[in-house]
């Protein structure tokens, strides 16, 4: 199981990765509705250019950053995402 605010990404390279928002929730004002509106941060969507995952019009991370940045991860891990609220998302 993932901890609060972190993704695990599975790249068409097959490297997995996690990465952690708890710092960009802290230094960038948009990204601060991740941690204050229930169930926003399990909304995460891939964009149609893979390129970019967001959560809103204003909340976005580009998969670049998210590769460069993320832990790397085993392959094979069961990716599960939960939320302040409580609301849990299996990775698909």
């Amino acid at each position: 199981m993932l901890k609060e605010y972190q993704l695990g990404v599975v790249f068409d390279d097959g490297r997995v990765v996690t990465y952690d928002l708890k710092d960009d929730i802290r230094t960038i004002p948009d990204f601060r509705a991740l941690e204050t509106e229930c169930g926003l941060f399990l909304n995460a969507q891939l964009d149609a250019s893979r390129t970019c995952i967001s959560w809103n019009d204003r909340i976005d991370l580009a998969s670049d950053t998210i590769y460069e940045y993320g832990t790397e991860e085993d392959n094979g891990v069961l990716l599960v995402a939960e939320d302040e609220c409580g609301y849990k998302k299996n990775g698909e």
